[in-house]
């Protein structure tokens, strides 16, 4: 896995930080494109109605199943062991 990587192949894990401040996870081909597409109101139910979302964090993987393993694996992290993983420090 390569945190920040900004090679335009693969399958991507990413997180977002929305407006209200909470995190959200996801996986996509070009996290770029999903940002706008969850920035548009046509992504996840969850960020919809907690716009605007910030990409801070995305990691590339080979496969798909490796990008969904490893979603799967954040999204079951607390808040601040996110933030730790990103190496940030939001307002809560």
């Amino acid at each position: 896995m390569k945190a920040h990587e900004m090679d335009s192949s693969g399958f991507y894990t990413y997180l977002l930080v929305c407006a209200d401040g909470s995190l959200y996870c996801g996986w996509a081909l070009d996290p770029q494109q999903r940002l706008a597409t969850h920035n548009a109101g046509k992504g996840a139910k969850y960020t919809r109605i907690r716009l605007p979302v910030t990409l801070v964090a995305q990691w590339r993987f080979e496969t798909k199943v490796e990008a969904m393993r490893y979603e799967y694996q954040v999204k079951r992290l607390s808040r601040a062991q996110k933030l730790a993983l990103i190496g940030a420090s939001l307002k809560d």
